[in-house]
């Protein structure tokens, strides 16, 4: 009994620590619990008394459950999405999967989730929990030097290549920001003077409820839109898509829709959105800058 108490000890002390692992790694609360209880069943099941490093222990069986769901999910991505969806609103809490998106940062986890598995797991455990190559290798059966690869390749993928000089980024960026903030807020002037006299916006058809691309033109018809869609904007970030600043929304960190802008100066002159899978699966997205380096991203 002592032993049993303090397995279970050494596990709860471990589970916080787990837990942001696997959220980090499948994006999905829920999931993330079921990879932690399926860690500690079968620490239940092992004889442990040899193993002279629990936490490395069960951060490798996490690690090899991870994988396994992260693989499992990509022989799944050719379910119509209205098949997959029911199982996942039926057991996700809004509440805790927001907070936790917020505290990754919704775009990375919509970057995250381009990834292959292996790629993925390389560079959360790397880049962001700081465990060294040669200790990934053997939790997903890849020489060192091949996680050192796959880790630099999920780099790239999640910092982008910009497509714009960085000043010109750094000024698209601020432009977003401000339309982001004015859009939460409602702030109908503020948006007014974000977008040009004559931006045109245009959605696809997979974009509204009606089915039908929609075309919206001249400033005052925009920043209607913008407010209208403020419930959408709350689960928004801002990332780099396809090499400019743009927008993607993401609720339970699943992309749904992503906006891309054109800019005339400092004004935006023109937005896209984004919403049908063919053209969304199409993007090239990537967190931008101050995201992808915020603290605890490697770069080694």
């Amino acid at each position: 009994m002592d032993q049993l108490n303090a397995r279970t000890d050494d596990f709860e002390q471990n589970r916080p620590r787990l837990r942001a692992l696997a959220y980090r790694m499948l994006g999905s609360a829920h999931e993330a619990d079921d990879a932690v209880q399926e860690t500690w069943l079968r620490l239940e099941r092992t004889d442990t008394s040899e193993v002279e490093n629990l936490p490395g222990w069960l951060t490798t069986v996490l690690t090899r459950v991870c994988l396994n769901l992260l693989r499992a999910r990509e022989s799944r991505r050719e379910e119509p999405e209205d098949e997959r969806l029911p199982a996942v609103a039926e057991r996700a809490d809004p509440e805790q999967e927001a907070v936790l998106a917020d505290s990754v940062g919704l775009a990375m986890l919509v970057v995250l989730d381009t990834l292959g598995p292996a790629e993925r797991v390389a560079f959360v455990l790397h880049d962001m929990f700081a465990v060294p190559f040669d200790d990934i290798a053997p939790m997903i059966d890849r020489t060192p030097a091949a996680v050192r690869q796959l880790a630099s390749r999920a780099r790239r993928r999640v910092k982008g290549t910009p497509a714009v000089p960085e000043a010109d980024l750094a000024r698209q960026h601020r432009v977003v920001d401000a339309f982001l903030a004015a859009a939460r807020r409602g702030d109908f002037e503020a948006l007014l003077a974000l977008l040009d006299p004559d931006v045109v916006l245009r959605a696809d058809a997979a974009a509204g409820p009606s089915h039908l691309p929609l075309v919206l033109q001249g400033v005052r018809n925009v920043a209607n839109g913008a407010i209208l869609a403020s419930k959408r904007v709350m689960v928004s970030q801002p990332a780099l898509v396809d090499g400019h600043a743009g927008l993607v929304m993401a609720p339970l960190g699943r992309l749904q829709r992503a906006l891309s802008f054109t800019f005339t100066g400092d004004r935006i002159s023109g937005i896209e959105v984004i919403a049908e899978p063919d053209r969304l699966q199409a993007l090239d997205l990537a967190v931008l800058d101050d995201l992808a380096d915020m603290p605890g991203l490697r770069h080694d």
